[in-house]
């Protein structure tokens, strides 16, 4: 899945936490456990504006010595997916709604971070672009 690796340096009196993936997404706090929850926070705040502006979202690095991995809920990481094979191929929602048989607005509400979404329709929606979501225990 999508687990970004992160940086959490002691910052004066507290922590801050830092994605060398995606370097939007910073978050501090004065307690350690605290900054890392916020950090959380943060990387799928910033997943948003990813997708507002129809940019590819940059796969996870491998954590480095020292760095924890924070990661993205399974329903916005299949999302992230979907974004970015659409992106990849150069796809508007407009030509997968046509792809699915869907109505655009469906499809608008399919890449909407914040409109819940049954796995099952992303995979339809992976499918009709020629791909197929995998899933697998780690």
């Amino acid at each position: 899945m999508f687990s970004y690796p992160a940086s959490v340096i002691r910052d004066g009196e507290g922590f801050v936490v830092s994605f060398p993936d995606i370097p939007e997404a910073l978050a501090g706090a004065t307690e350690r456990d605290e900054a890392i929850s916020l950090a959380a926070n943060a990387l799928r705040a910033v997943m948003d504006v990813y997708f507002e502006d129809r940019r590819p979202v940059p796969p996870p690095s491998e954590p480095k010595r020292g760095q924890i991995t924070i990661d993205l809920p399974p329903s916005v990481a299949a999302k992230v997916l979907l974004l970015n094979e659409m992106i990849a191929q150069g796809k508007r929602p407009a030509e997968l709604a046509r792809l699915m048989s869907a109505r655009p607005q469906e499809v608008t509400r399919l890449i909407d971070l914040h409109h819940p979404t049954k796995i099952d329709t992303v995979a339809a929606a992976l499918r009709a672009l020629g791909r197929r979501l995998d899933l697998s225990l780690a």
